[in-house]
């Protein structure tokens, strides 16, 4: 049996330090954790290596043409390679700038246009970052109901609930279908519904110069006062964002309904 050593007191304080640290990292750990859980510490997410790699390869499987700069998703490994540490240091203060998109009209088969928005490359690897984070914290919010872009669900699962609704005797529909809805959402409206899900100002902010990067057409740049344009990474799950209220409502009023995007049966 070892004679128990004297404890000086230099050796108490250290160990006090080491136990103070230690309680300190433990308690940063858990905050993080937690503003991890409440929206509010996302950027760092966003701008994480690995993150952005797989934004990175998602964009360059879509392919897609290029947005008003001319690169073209051929040319962005070498892009990013390039301008890889300025861009996650403008992501993560805030101070990056999205490109206007490109207006580009596809006819419809009722032949009418549908206005679609391309983004830069870079941007879409940005908008596609920012998704890949926000939609982990929003998706589990959204209605049952909604099967638009949403993982896991697709417009076949709608039809089949649908026809669910239709063999329990609910035999009368009101089919909605929301005329240029991506091209009249209101931002302020988009916005505050947004941070109810997110906190994260940094995030938001980028959001918001998303929406606001403006629209070129025959070379002529136009503000975007409206609308979130189709075309973008981002605008599918804002469309969802936006819409989550209606579906909300219709549950509180008992409704059988299902909705895809702008298309809703009830």
């Amino acid at each position: 049996m070892q004679r128990p050593q004297n404890t000086s007191e230099d050796d108490c304080s250290q160990r006090d330090t080491l136990e103070t640290e230690g309680y300190a990292e433990v308690c940063s750990n858990i905050h993080t954790e937690m503003n991890r859980q409440d929206g509010t510490n996302l950027i760092d997410q966003v701008i994480d290596h690995d993150n952005l790699y797989m934004a990175y390869k998602h964009v360059r499987a879509n392919k897609g043409a290029p947005g008003i700069d001319g690169i073209t998703v051929d040319e962005l490994y070498g892009h990013m390679q390039q301008y890889y540490s300025s861009l996650r240091r403008k992501v993560r203060d805030g101070s990056y700038q999205l490109q206007p998109v490109r207006r580009v009209e596809i006819k419809k088969d009722d032949g009418s246009k549908r206005k679609l928005g391309i983004p830069c490359v870079l941007d879409r690897v940005v908008q596609q970052a920012i998704y890949q984070v926000i939609a982990q914290e929003i998706n589990p919010y959204f209605s049952k109901h909604s099967y638009g872009f949403r993982p896991n669900r697709n417009a076949k699962q709608a039809i089949k609930k649908a026809a669910h609704y239709y063999k329990q005797g609910y035999r009368t529909v009101v089919d909605c279908d929301l005329k240029s809805y991506f091209d009249t959402i209101h931002h302020q409206k988009l916005m505050e519904y947004l941070k109810v899900f997110i906190q994260d100002k940094v995030v938001l902010e980028l959001i918001w110069k998303f929406l606001k990067s403006g629209i070129m057409e025959e070379g002529m740049v136009t503000a975007s006062s409206v609308g979130a344009p189709q075309g973008g990474n981002l605008s599918p799950i804002l469309s969802n964002v936006y819409l989550n209220e209606l579906d909300k409502e219709l549950e509180r009023r008992g409704h059988k309904f299902v909705r895809y995007a702008d298309d809703c049966a009830s």
